[in-house]
């Protein structure tokens, strides 16, 4: 499923996850590669349960399981948020910027700017290049303010069960 068509699903509203699913998406956080069987202790259930309610979770795009890995180790020396004022409808830019594989985030936003999008580039030329030759040409972006990184403090992804 492309990112797109995943993302949009956010705008349905869904009924809230119950607690034993809430503990098997915390479980995963800590260890994405915790079995069913350690999952279903913590949790109270089978592991054949588990492994049910996993899928459950997955199908409905409720959570994914995936290798998050730190960009600086694996090539990628900047990145950088950008701030787009859009003229006209924000959907086709939102969705142009999203198939872009340096774009790692995009977000429809109210405020000083109409979205905001991570990026995730190999070097300042490579940074240059996305904003002003793909970002900025982009057919309805009027403005863009970028905001780069200089370092990490704190990246989490379990804000899920909280």
């Amino acid at each position: 499923m492309n990112r797109v068509a995943r993302d949009s699903r956010h705008t349905t509203s869904r009924p809230p996850l119950d607690r034993v699913s809430l503990g098997i998406i915390e479980q995963l956080q800590q260890d994405g590669r915790r079995s069913y069987a350690a999952i279903g202790k913590a949790v109270g259930l089978s592991e054949a349960a588990v492994r049910q309610r996993v899928q459950k979770l997955l199908d409905q795009g409720a959570m994914q399981i995936v290798a998050v890995t730190d960009p600086l180790t694996v090539g990628f020396l900047r990145q950088a948020m950008v701030g787009i004022n859009v003229e006209g409808d924000l959907e086709p830019v939102a969705d142009a910027l999203a198939e872009m594989d340096e774009v790692d985030y995009v977000v429809v936003t109210a405020g000083s700017f109409d979205l905001l999008v991570e990026i995730v580039c190999e070097d300042d030329d490579h940074l240059l290049e996305m904003i002003s030759k793909r970002i900025r040409t982009l057919p309805g972006v009027r403005s863009t303010e970028s905001f780069v990184y200089l370092k990490l403090r704190k990246q989490t992804y379990a804000w899920g069960t909280r």
